[in-house]
């Protein structure tokens, strides 16, 4: 993107306004998984380059920055307002700051472009598969599989504060099946699993 919008600022800002490990973890998860969908869509738009990679960094960005306010700011009144109206005055593009406003149900923010579902559809499921992974023994990402993730979904007492409507919703927003959704948020976490705490702990027996 233009300069002095990227990553490195978008991570400033998430550390600046959130102290929350846990919610700094999740907007890098979300990121993750918005980039990943970003890479897909620019290569279906044949973009290359410089070019491509400032289409998948807006993706990046939204996800890392969708709730950056959420821990100082929780209410609906003011998530993701507060946030998106910081960012406007520090001149982060337009298309980033529509994105993240989309995300939440009551903005009145339709969502229309792919940034915008891609965001929308990467966010609950990002917390669900951080969830699925912390149960396993070794509390890695690497651990999880889509067929264990589809049974979770179903477990109403498992995760119960994410939305599974959100998740299958999403899916249906980027038209492509529910396990393919699934399975490409989960192949983006597994391979930045180290950058996203995910990779796991080490048994005492191996050690």
């Amino acid at each position: 993107m233009e300069g002095g919008f990227g990553r490195s600022e978008a991570l400033a800002l998430l550390e600046e306004w959130t102290a929350s490990e846990s919610l700094r973890k999740h907007g890098m998860a979300v990121s993750v998984c918005t980039e990943a969908y970003g890479r897909r869509e620019a290569e279906r738009l044949g973009l290359a380059g410089a070019e491509a990679e400032a289409f998948v960094e807006a993706y990046a960005c939204a996800g890392m920055l969708h709730d950056m306010d959420y821990e100082r700011h929780p209410s609906l009144e003011e998530h993701p307002f507060v946030g998106v109206k910081h960012l406007r005055e520090l001149g982060w593009p337009q298309h980033v700051l529509q994105a993240i406003l989309a995300h939440a149900d009551y903005s009145g923010v339709a969502r229309e472009s792919h940034l915008e579902k891609a965001l929308f559809a990467c966010d609950e499921l990002a917390g669900f598969l951080t969830a699925c992974a912390l149960v396993k023994p070794t509390k890695s990402i690497r651990d999880v599989e889509v067929a264990g993730v589809k049974k979770k979904m179903k477990d109403k007492a498992f995760a119960r504060a994410v939305k599974r409507e959100d998740i299958t919703g999403g899916a249906g927003l980027l038209g492509i099946p529910l396990e393919e959704h699934l399975g490409n948020c989960l192949k983006a976490m597994q391979e930045r699993a180290e950058e996203l705490g995910l990779a796991g702990v080490v048994s005492e027996s191996a050690s």
